[in-house]
């Protein structure tokens, strides 16, 4: 468990050089802990850390976690009253892999942002839901955008994102908080740096023609291998898993 507050700390500390070197404030950026691998009681640990902001690729691990999670968090609200321990914060879970329309329903009460919506259908299929789940807030989503254009990747084609933000203002269920993409892995960070700059294009371009109204500020971009490159490039969202478990 040392070492995650370890690799914690190493993580801000290149966080806050990156900043500096890209004239931005590190409060800016926010690290999520993807824990698709991790077991409960390292969640737990890094929820004492006070990283609220975790991250899962599948629904149904979510919902596992979640289920986990909020169990332990009543367990240590009950000790807590009894000796003055401190309570465990309540995370704030983010879907960040690949979402199937016909998982939403079960997603939608417990997700604080979906990162991955990459279709019309998609936005119009959590748009409906969260009508029918009588929902009292927007649903905050990111447009997944492909700017590797990697075949195999999920992602909407750079050319149709304006349309895309254009439609989902129709959606009066939807908030369109900003962008997530995924670089390649590879040895050659040049290559995640393009991807990461041109997401921010994509991003000031809408802000410019005015397609998305002012809570349209976040990317989300970076993992374990180019989070340094994504800070630089203007991430306020970092998806982390490696290199802060292991």
């Amino acid at each position: 468990k040392k070492k995650i507050a370890d690799n914690l700390k190493r993580i801000q500390d290149d966080i806050a050089d990156a900043c500096a070197r890209a004239r931005r404030r590190p409060e800016d950026v926010r690290l999520i802990a993807v824990t698709k691998t991790v077991e409960p009681d390292i969640i737990r640990h890094v929820l004492e850390l006070n990283l609220a902001d975790l991250g899962e690729a599948k629904v149904q691990d979510l919902l596992q976690r979640h289920a986990l999670i909020e169990e332990s968090i009543q367990r240590r609200s009950a000790l807590a009253a009894a000796d003055n321990a401190p309570p465990l914060p309540r995370p704030r879970w983010h879907m960040i892999g690949h979402l199937q329309r016909n998982k939403v329903k079960q997603l939608l009460p417990i997700v604080t942002l979906i990162h991955s919506v990459d279709s019309l259908r998609l936005a119009e299929e959590i748009n409906t839901m969260a009508a029918k789940l009588g929902l009292d807030q927007k649903v905050k989503i990111l447009l997944e955008v492909n700017t590797s254009q990697e075949k195999q990747k999920f992602g909407l084609a750079v050319g149709a994102v304006t349309a895309m933000a254009d439609q989902i203002q129709t959606l009066p269920n939807l908030q369109l908080v900003g962008m997530m993409t995924m670089a390649p892995l590879t040895e050659d960070l040049q290559i995640p740096r393009f991807c990461f700059a041109r997401l921010r294009e994509i991003f000031e371009e809408l802000r410019g023609i005015r397609v998305v109204g002012p809570e349209f500020k976040h990317l989300s971009m970076g993992m374990s291998q180019d989070y340094i490159q994504a800070v630089e490039e203007g991430a306020t969202l970092l998806r982390i898993g490696t290199a802060l478990f292991q």
